[in-house]
């Protein structure tokens, strides 16, 4: 194997390596996208879990007195 050959092989191994490091990159990025919007989701179910909670305790309350 010649060097012009050895130089074409490793061009062409760089290339590929740059577009697969691109690639990665876009995934990265998305993967992290929807990583905070789960976080928003996630966050804002907690926000109505305890409001529900709340209003369960309030209905609760309200039985109770209305049976003593």
């Amino acid at each position: 194997m010649t060097i012009d050959e050895r130089l074409e092989r490793l061009t062409e191994r760089h290339e590929a390596l740059t577009m697969s490091l691109e690639l990665l990159t876009r995934d990265v990025q998305d993967l992290t996208t929807d990583v905070r919007e789960l976080r928003t989701t996630a966050q804002q179910d907690g926000e109505n879990i305890r409001a529900l909670a709340r209003i369960a305790e309030i209905h609760h309350e309200r039985l109770t007195r209305l049976e003593g």
